[in-house]
């Protein structure tokens, strides 16, 4: 399903985020977008946690549901 790769790859970007922020002490969106305070970086991680919350859906799917796009 699109919005599960979307929200994947959303995961992704805050997953590698949040490693640079524990290994390096490097925000990267903030860098990225101006600050932690940049409006770009606030949607940023609004649209993360959204994934975040997206995909706790996938632990209840069931696993008969076939990709219909493959």
């Amino acid at each position: 399903m699109l919005m599960d790769r979307i929200a994947l790859a959303l995961l992704i970007v805050g997953g590698v985020n949040w490693g640079s922020v524990g290994l390096f002490r490097f925000d990267l969106v903030a860098w990225l977008f101006g600050g932690q305070t940049a409006t770009v970086s606030r949607v940023v991680y609004t649209l993360v946690g959204l994934a975040a919350l997206w995909c706790v859906s996938l632990l209840f799917r069931s696993d008969s549901i076939v990709d219909e796009e493959v």
